[in-house]
């Protein structure tokens, strides 16, 4: 398997959107036109896009990824579906088969290249997540947060390996995929993440990153994501992926170049 990559976009200055996808079409009637509305997913293929760009669910990248290699690039809005080793390494393939890029975005992960950079020297040694929420915005399997209470304070929800916290948390965790995926020497089993749900975080997500290197060397950061109770993601990862398509991302496809987006199609 390659090693993984940052390649710069350039900004784009000609895009044209193709078609766009809800499971239900209804949400999408008021602010998108109706002739770029895709009723089926199946029939993107007649729509020619030159880059497809998911933010839908890793049940998408699972049901859809390959297919979606074989007619365009590709970048992965749901990394968290990564985890799961065989679809990784199915993607992957795809990708260098068709000639395609499979592309994931920054995401609310800070410092994802200073990761990768420390990760491609060898001296990557450790590195932790946490992700902190009010629990109205956690989306998780099972009933674990079924009981929680306005004035019950934190709560750790799980504490283990990104691989393992992936299933748990497919909607929640795409921040510590991307980590995950820049840290390719540690991988998804290799990284360590907690999830901490928080009823006094009522405007906010906190996203903790500890990294440790050779020597000694360590980095902490936190970072305050705004959000909406009930929100699974906080309002600056949307800026934030729309700065990933126009500069830059992490590119995951062996043996393929980067796209230059001046002039394409989603």
């Amino acid at each position: 398997m390659a090693s993984n990559t940052w390649k710069p976009w350039k900004p784009c200055v000609d895009l044209t959107l193709v078609f766009v996808w809800n499971r239900n079409t209804d949400k999408l009637r008021e602010s998108v036109a109706e002739e770029l509305i895709l009723h089926n997913l199946p029939d993107f293929t007649d729509r020619g896009a030159d880059v497809i760009v998911e933010v839908c669910h890793p049940k998408i990248v699972k049901d859809f990824g390959v297919q979606f290699l074989s007619k365009a690039h590709f970048l992965v809005g749901s990394p968290s579906a990564l985890s799961d080793p065989q679809l990784n390494q199915e993607l992957r393939q795809a990708a260098e088969h068709h000639g395609r890029t499979l592309y994931v975005p920054n995401g609310a992960l800070w410092g994802g290249q200073d990761i990768l950079r420390l990760n491609d020297s060898g001296s990557l040694k450790t590195l932790f997540i946490r992700m902190s929420k009010h629990p109205s915005c956690f989306r998780l399997t099972g009933d674990v947060l079924s009981d929680w209470t306005e004035d019950e304070g934190r709560r750790v929800l799980f504490s283990g390996s990104v691989a393992e916290l992936c299933p748990v948390a497919p909607n929640n965790v795409n921040t510590m995929a991307a980590a995950a995926i820049a840290a390719g020497s540690l991988g998804f089993a290799g990284i360590q993440g907690e999830i901490v749900s928080d009823t006094a975080l009522s405007d906010y997500h906190v996203v903790e990153v500890e990294v440790t290197g050779a020597n000694g060397f360590t980095v902490h950061t936190v970072r305050r994501n705004p959000a909406k109770l009930g929100a699974v993601t906080g309002s600056a990862t949307y800026n934030s992926l729309w700065s990933s398509l126009l500069g830059g991302v992490l590119v995951l496809s062996p043996h393929t170049h980067h796209c230059d987006l001046q002039t394409r199609r989603f």
